[in-house]
Formats: C-alpha cells, sequence, structure tokens
C-alpha cells in the first residue's frame, strides 16, 4: 500500500510501568502475587460520573449498559486506597523524579506544578471508576532514522487492575496490579509508515530501560496506536504487548479502513439501508438443531436491506464485517452472532434460514443478523450492531479496539471523548522545580562503548547493553575478560533455555556467584555452564558450587594414563596425536580445569613422552 498517497497517520501512547518501591497514592509494594494468596474477595457495580459541565463519556455510557458485575481479590498486600475506601496518599515522590528524568531524555519542557486528574474508566479495572493521571511534561521529541518525532504529552500514572476471568457478565480481577506508578508517553501524530511506527516504540523503550528504574517483562509495557487514513478516522488499538507485531497492527488497521471505504462505496451503490425494528424470533429455532440457539433464553434478529454477501465480506485477514457485529455483541456478554451471508451452518438447516427471512421480510439481497442469550443483553447488542451497521453507509467510526496476537483487532468499545477528565480533589498538587536528576547513558551509546572497549561483536554488545545485568558485566569484564562475562550472561543461558532449563529463576546474585568463582579461580570458566545448569534447578551457595565442579589435582597423572593406554597411536601420530587426545581429556575436565592449562600439560607431557621414545 502506499501509505503516503492514503495519508497515513500514527501516533503511539507507550505505557511503562516504574520499578518503585511503593505504588502511586498508598505504601503497598509493587509486586505481583499468587492467585492463591488472596485472602479475600469483594464486588462492585459501576455507574456512570457526569463530567464538571454534566456531559456523559460515550464509551463509560456504553460500558454501563453492559451490565457486568466486578468481583475483586484481596492480598495482604494491598489496602484499602486499592479497595477505593480510603483516600490516597500524596503523589509518590520516587515515581515523580523518575519521570523527570525521562521527560528531560525525550527533550520535554516540564510543568511548573503537578495536578492530579480522574480519567473515567468504567471496566472494571479501576475500583474507583477512574484513572488517576498527572500531566508531568509535553513537548518533546525523540530522533529516529534522522526525523524528529514529536512526544507530546507524558504523564505519571496509577497502573489498572490485572483481568483475571470474564464470564456470563462477570469480570474478576487482581487488585495486587492496581495502583503501581506508570508513565504514559504519548508521541505527536509524525508517524507515517508501519516501519517507523515500530523503529519509535523500540527508541522509547530504549530509553526507558536507559533509566534502569522501570520494571521488565510481560506485561510491564504496552503499546497502543492511534491510526488514520484521510477519507478514515482515528482508531486508538489498546495493548500491543509485543514490539514484533506492532507495525502490523498498524498494516493491517489501514487495510480494514481501506476495506471498510470500499464496503461504504458499495452499500451506497446499492442504496441499502439498515431496519432499526429488532424481531423476536425464537419461534422459529424452536425445533433447532443449534446447539447454540437451543440453550439460548432469547433468539432475535436485525434486517439490512442490500447487505448481502456484504456482511460475510474480509476487512482483515481472517475477520470479516460479520466478525465486527459479533464483536460488539461479545462486549455485551454474548458468543457472538449468526448472519446469513454464512448459513445454513453451526446446526442451523435451510429450512430454518427461509423461514427468518420471511418473517423479517428480507428479500434476496438482504442480510440478517441473529443473536441469542439473556434478552436485555439480547437487546442492548443487536442495538448497537444496528448503529454500526449504519454507520457503514457512513465510513469508519472512531472506536478503540483491542490488538490481536496476529496483528488483527478487536472491537472493545467507542473512542472516548473530552468529558471523562475532571480535578482529583484527594491528592494536592507537587511543585517540581526542585527535582534534579541526572541523565544516563543510553542503552544505544552504552553498546557502542562495549564494542569500543571490549571488541564484542555489535549485536552482541546491544544485548549485554540492554541487559538488567549489564552492571555485572562491566565489574567482571576487566577481571575475567568480556567474551568470557558475555558468555555467562548470554550465550550460556540462551543455551541453557533451548536445552528445557527454567533460566528464567536465574537471579542476578546467581550470575555474580560463578562470575565470582571464575574470578577467584576456584572453578574454571569452562564450569560456567555446569554451574548454571545447577542453579536453574537449586539454590547453591559459592562454596557449594565449586565443591560440586571440583577442582582437578589428578590432571597430570590422568594426561600420562591416557597416553599410555594409546602409546601406539601417540608413537604412529607424533604430536599430530594432540587434537584427539585433547578432546579425551577435556571429556573428563571440562569445567574443572581451564582449557588452556589442560593443553599445555598434555602437550608438555607428549613432548616428553615422543622424546623418551625416540
Amino acid at each position: 500500500m502506499n501509505y503516503s498517497e492514503l495519508g497515513l497517520k500514527v501516533g503511539i501512547e507507550i505505557h511503562q510501568q516504574l520499578d518503585t518501591k511503593h505504588k502511586l497514592f498508598c505504601r503497598c509494594p509493587t509486586k505481583l502475587m499468587e492467585l492463591n494468596e488472596s485472602n479475600f474477595e469483594f464486588f462492585r457495580y459501576l455507574r456512570l460520573k457526569r463530567s464538571e459541565l454534566g456531559e456523559e463519556d460515550r464509551a463509560a455510557r456504553e460500558e454501563v449498559e453492559r451490565s457486568k458485575k466486578f468481583l475483586y481479590k484481596f492480598y495482604p498486600t494491598t489496602c484499602l486506597v486499592e479497595a477505593d475506601e480510603e483516600p490516597p496518599s500524596e503523589l509518590n515522590r520516587e515515581a515523580l523524579e523518575i519521570a523527570v528524568q525521562i521527560a528531560k531524555m525525550l527533550n520535554m519542557e516540564l510543568v511548573d506544578e503537578v495536578h492530579v486528574m480522574r480519567k473515567i474508566v468504567i471496566d472494571g479495572s479501576n475500583t474507583t471508576g477512574f484513572q488517576r493521571t498527572a500531566l508531568v511534561a509535553f513537548d518533546g521529541y525523540v530522533e529516529v532514522d534522522g526525523r524528529k518525532i514529536g512526544v507530546a504529552t507524558l504523564c505519571l500514572e496509577e497502573e489498572a487492575c490485572r483481568k483475571i476471568e470474564e464470564r456470563e457478565g462477570v469480570v474478576t480481577y487482581s487488585l495486587d496490579r492496581l495502583g503501581i506508578p506508570l508513565v504514559e508517553i504519548g508521541t505527536k501524530p509524525d508517524i507515517d509508515s508501519p516501519e517507523l511506527a515500530k523503529k519509535v516504540a523500540w527508541k522509547i523503550g530504549m530509553i526507558l530501560r536507559s533509566t534502569g528504574k522501570v520494571k521488565r517483562g510481560l506485561g510491564t509495557i504496552r503499546q497502543d496506536v492511534n491510526i488514520s487514513i484521510a477519507e478514515g478516522a482515528r482508531v486508538e488499538i489498546k495493548g500491543v504487548q509485543s514490539l514484533e507485531i506492532l507495525d502490523k497492527v498498524v498494516e493491517y488497521e489501514v487495510l480494514r479502513q481501506v476495506n471498510l471505504l470500499k464496503i461504504r462505496d458499495e452499500l451506497r451503490e446499492r442504496n441499502a439501508e439498515v431496519v432499526e425494528e429488532i424481531f423476536d424470533v425464537s419461534e422459529i429455532f424452536k425445533g433447532t438443531k443449534s446447539k447454540i440457539l437451543r440453550r439460548a433464553g432469547k433468539i432475535k434478529a436485525i434486517l439490512l436491506k442490500n447487505f448481502a454477501g456484504i456482511v460475510g465480506k474480509e476487512i482483515q485477514p481472517g475477520r470479516r464485517l460479520g466478525t465486527e457485529f459479533a464483536d460488539i455483541a461479545k462486549t455485551f456478554g454474548l458468543g457472538g452472532i449468526f448472519h446469513t451471508d454464512e448459513l445454513p451452518a453451526y446446526g442451523i438447516s435451510e429450512e430454518e434460514v427461509k423461514k427468518l427471512k420471511e418473517f423479517v421480510g428480507a428479500g434476496e439481497n438482504d442480510a440478517v443478523v441473529i443473536a441469542a442469550g439473556d434478552e436485555e443483553r439480547v437487546d442492548r447488542a443487536l442495538k448497537r450492531i444496528i448503529e454500526r451497521a449504519k454507520y457503514c453507509l457512513i465510513g469508519i467510526p472512531e472506536e478503540t479496539r483491542k490488538a490481536n496476537e496476529d496483528g488483527t483487532t478487536s472491537y472493545l468499545r467507542p473512542l472516548p471523548g473530552a468529558a471523562r477528565m475532571y480535578p482529583e480533589t484527594d491528592v494536592p498538587p507537587v511543585e517540581i522545580e526542585d527535582i534534579k536528576v541526572e541523565i544516563p547513558e543510553l542503552i544505544e551509546e552504552r553498546a557502542e562503548r562495549y564494542v569500543r572497549e571490549y571488541s564484542l561483536p555489535k549485536d552482541l554488545a546491544m544485548i549485554i547493553a540492554d541487559s538488567e545485568f549489564h552492571d555485572l558485566f562491566e565489574e567482571f569484564a576487566k577481571k575475567i575478560g568480556a567474551t568470557t562475562v558475555a558468555k555467562v550472561l548470554h550465550i550460556i543461558p540462551s543455551e541453557l533455555k533451548k536445552d528445557g532449563f527454567n533460566v528464567e529463576r536465574l537471579s542476578k546474585d546467581d550470575f555474580r556467584k560463578v562470575l565470582e568463582l571464575i574470578a577467584e579461580k576456584k572453578i574454571a570458566k569452562e564450569g560456567a555452564e555446569e554451574a548454571l545448569r545447577m542453579l536453574c534447578e537449586e539454590e547453591l551457595s559459592k562454596e557449594e558450587i565449586a565443591e560440586r565442579i571440583g577442582k582437578a589435582e589428578n590432571l597430570e597423572e590422568y594426561i600420562r594414563k591416557v597416553i599410555e593406554e594409546r602409546k601406539d597411536f601417540v608413537l604412529e601420530r607424533g604430536m599430530g596425536a594432540f587434537k584427539p587426545l585433547m578432546g579425551v581429556v577435556m571429556k573428563e575436565f571440562r569445567g574443572k580445569v581451564d582449557g588452556k592449562i589442560v593443553a599445555e600439560k598434555l602437550k608438555n607431557e607428549l613432548e616428553r613422552f615422543l622424546s623418551e621414545k625416540f
């Protein structure tokens, strides 16, 4: 696709958890818990709050209509602030200092005073019905491929609850994540290609990791992507957790908007229209063989005139316009929808389809959409699908969508408006002019230094520089050699992971033990693999590791024995026997004695043996 001709504009929002000791508005630790550690539960129904001007947010209104019950798991590490039973404490100073440091690294202007706001969120992810957020900086930039990409805002926010389960109108959340400090960084819509979007996200992520003060691991950083084309609309894609698919998300959203515009044009040519009536068709399916419809409370339908063949049209790989309608039904607690472009199927007979069309007055060129389940949920879902179908005649609706693992997206809710923000009265403002921070070395710069100072290959230098253990590398590189340290920190763990070892349990302290043992010559560098293998399976002290690996005091005696047992081979090959014999000796002493020492002693013994014989 020609993204320039399409007028592609992309803006990225990056949400990164900060590695602080306490949460943003209380003294609870910022650690996640096991679900079985929950000590009690409570539930809530959340209601819509109006803005100061009395306006309702459209996204919040739809959440209310979904009528969900929210169940929350409480832990010994959570408190009444997370449960919304106690006012929040003052803004976490440590988190604010990190946010200021990041803002300066992004060339941003700091606000004079930080004011906390409430942002309406009633999907249950916050017990309060809002998220606390504070603007810290604005109007910065990052340089990517020689271009300045604007960074519009940096906000300090509280992380939302962790969703555990969703079923039959009940959503279960865990409170352990709620309140962890995070920064939200929003770029300007200066990005004009999928590839550039990926590069910008990587650059900002690299800057964040360079602070050494952000959490790492799955779920600790998320990208939301705002995408539009000239004839389309701004669509927000939430929750892109893998940088690897970010370009694909942009590509597929552009494809979706282009295909929806084609559908709009075709529907207009057909003089298509959407009938606003909802038909009760339960009687038609009274004896159906469809398991889904048989167990449904109510079965209802809507009529889309001149939509035949359109509902089944693909708009993203593996996703059709009908899938868009099904996404909406799912947000209201239904399993999805059926439509006549795909029927008869799923146990629904041709005769039932015929009766359905006759009942609603559908002609040959019309499409019928049916939904089944609790009557109230079915009515609300079909009413919303009618709105969405009518928008097919207009173009692209502004909405919030969820990123799927393959880069496609699913409908979540309408795009929030400006009526969702109002002041937080429980948290006092904070002046930030007295906050002094240092700008750390960027990971990119660190990698370049490792290439220059330690002669590491570029790729390996970048991996080590981006590692949370880079300080160990610098501490031991001059003591035992940069290549050896890089092997201990990255190469050996990567190989062990391929062999099925649980390298995730290796801690910074484990790596330090192994590096210290090598530096103290208590094990040879070849022993690092065996030491890390043992530490993948159990906790061991330095002394226990050294004792298990041991030192070979009888190396010379063993070499003489090997030569004697293979003397005919040695006499035949002379010093040419060195390499084969080296393999035999190293098999016995790998990890116990440095390979250079083994080679030196074997060479000496071979020369002595051959000189005596000749």
